[in-house]
């Protein structure tokens, strides 16, 4: 379904570039913010993009253990 709204282009700017840092383009957040306004995620949808997320995040530890204690020593 195509859905047309009316936005301020001032506000589509910004939320267009807040979607980016995010990795998805403003029609993707909209959409999933009408999918959780509806109600339409379930458990599954939520854990692939848990990993999705997880996996483009860029993170790395290198096989190190973190412990509470270590991520607040300074080198």
């Amino acid at each position: 379904m195509n859905l047309t709204l009316s936005v301020d282009e001032k506000i589509v700017r910004k939320a267009r570039k807040a979607a980016a840092s995010m990795g998805m383009s403003l029609n993707e957040a909209v959409r999933r913010f009408l999918l959780e306004l509806g109600g339409g995620d379930s458990v599954d949808q939520d854990i692939v993009e848990m990993r999705d997320l997880s996996l483009r995040s860029g993170g790395d530890s290198r096989g190190q253990p973190i412990d509470r204690e270590g991520l607040h020593e300074r080198p």
